[in-house]
């Protein structure tokens, strides 16, 4: 219960800062991939796919405005989590259905999936969002900050969602 109730508060925080907090043209702040990498592992990709759709649909029509620009971001991620579970933090974790624990992974692999997590989000939703109207240069820079201010913020969701004594 106290997950849901989280990653309610998380998503009301995620529109107040694309709302508020624009720093720059050149950083997009998310951490919409490292709430959805942090969803209980036993849960399967199609639920993991339609709480991500709905999840990011409710951020689009409560931001921007483009309606679908973040859900087509983040269906990727949703769809390559469990490959990126077991890349990073191996096959017995999804075996046995254990979920993330930042204790027991440890920083280097958690920032490792939450990296690899918000550079596919960011990818496509810099792709999706310059439309070809935007130089390389200019992409690739956005890109590079953006995953740098959005990593760091998303390492610290990752550790608050994935603390084990939060969800007793």
């Amino acid at each position: 219960m106290k997950h849901g109730l989280t990653m309610i508060v998380l998503l009301i925080a995620q529109v107040i800062v694309w709302s508020y907090f624009n720093l720059s043209q050149y950083v997009l702040l998310t951490f919409l991939p490292a709430m959805v990498l942090c969803l209980p592992v036993r849960m399967g990709t199609v639920k993991t796919l339609i709480i991500a759709a709905a999840v990011s649909l409710a951020i689009d029509f409560l931001t921007h405005g483009i309606l679908g620009l973040t859900c087509a971001a983040v269906l990727p991620v949703a769809f390559c989590r469990r490959f990126v579970i077991s890349l990073v933090f191996g096959e017995e974790l999804i075996e046995r259905e254990e979920d993330l624990s930042f204790r027991r992974q440890g920083f280097f692999k958690m920032n490792l999936a939450v990296i690899i997590c918000t550079a596919l989000f960011l990818l496509v939703y810099i792709w999706l969002d310059g439309a070809g109207m935007r130089s390389l240069t200019f992409n690739g820079i956005r890109f590079a900050c953006s995953l740098v201010a959005s990593s760091l913020v998303s390492l610290f969701i990752a550790t608050m969602l994935t603390d084990e004594e939060n969800h007793k």
